[in-house]
């Protein structure tokens, strides 16, 4: 089927900040696939990039078999991450307008536009100005306009962000709707857990490179569980695991320990080791997350594990405040 997108070499500096350093990436039509990596890792930059916003210092861009998305500009939708609406425009006359500036025929338009509203429970808001729509209505009136004229290729920044739970799960159904009529999709998250439910394929960047590109089954095939989940039946002390020779560390959360192991210690043989030394009334290996896997490798560039993670959710704390 080919690319839908590939990058050759990228850079972008912003005076002396490097954003983005020898970015190469290839995106199949059809395809599913994430970025992620904390606020500031180069995300936003890279989309821009391929959305011709911004122009790489160096490298090559090709977007549907155009040399850049200004010649494919009508076969792609896009989600900035500031989200912007026509705020004294009403939501149905801003959707049909958006779609037919990239090349939607005006016939049948207004009912295509109020069933999408009807979909996403915003069918009274056909007549509202934008303005008048709270933060997570306009970002759905948002997400619509990058869909209603049917592009080959969405490209989304940041489209969960501060929405609830249940416009959250709305919108992740969209997404895999619109993957099942076989468009290409990239989109940009810090919060790790959506990108591994949705993604067929994950980008991990951080600091401006990319530092893993596989498919999730892949990534789960590569990285081994060593974190061990255990909830005694008594009063554990927790003390004399750690002083042991085999366990890499260990967290009390709320009652349960988690018990990280070293590579050279089969997670068989550390799960008799532990049942042998305390009651238990659970015990199971704990697959590891996409954080944990983002943590493991950005630490051997020399961050600790702490500050990945406090960068990571540092992100997240800052969009349940503006939310």
């Amino acid at each position: 089927m080919g690319d839908a997108i590939t990058l050759s070499g990228l850079r972008k500096s912003f005076g002396p900040k490097i954003a983005v350093e020898g970015m190469d990436l290839r995106v199949g039509k059809g395809e599913l696939v994430g970025f992620i990596g904390p606020n500031g890792a180069g995300k936003t930059t890279t989309i821009r990039m391929i959305m011709s916003i911004i122009f790489p210092d160096t490298g090559t861009i090709s977007v549907l078999d155009r040399p850049s998305a200004v010649e494919s500009k009508d076969r792609i939708g896009y989600l900035p991450e500031e989200r912007g609406l026509y705020r004294k425009m009403k939501v149905g006359a801003f959707l049909c307008h958006m779609a037919q500036l990239k090349g939607a025929s005006p016939d049948g338009l207004k009912q295509k536009v109020y069933k999408w509203l009807e979909r996403v429970d915003l069918a009274k808001c056909y007549k509202l100005k934008c303005e008048e729509l709270s933060k997570g209505m306009q970002q759905k009136v948002q997400f619509l306009s990058a869909i209603m004229h049917d592009p080959d290729l969405l490209i989304l920044d940041e489209p969960f962000s501060g929405l609830d739970p249940v416009n959250m799960r709305m919108m992740r159904d969209l997404f895999l709707e619109q993957h099942t009529l076989g468009r290409t999709i990239i989109f940009s998250t810090h919060q790790m857990h959506q990108a591994e439910q949705l993604c067929d394929r994950i980008v991990m960047i951080n600091k401006g490179q990319k530092v893993l590109d596989s498919t999730l089954a892949e990534i789960r095939s590569d990285y081994d569980p060593r974190t061990i989940l255990v909830e005694p039946l008594d009063e554990a002390d927790a003390s004399q695991l750690h002083a042991l020779p085999w366990v890499r560390e260990v967290a009390d959360r709320d009652g349960i320990l988690e018990i990280g192991i070293h590579d050279d210690t089969p997670p068989r043989d550390a799960i008799q080791r532990i049942v042998a030394m305390m009651p238990v009334a659970k015990i199971e290996l704990r697959r590891p997350t996409l954080e944990d896997i983002f943590v493991e490798i950005v630490q051997g560039e020399g961050q600790s594990a702490q500050e990945v993670r406090e960068s990571l959710r540092s992100g997240i704390a800052a969009e349940e405040v503006e939310s």
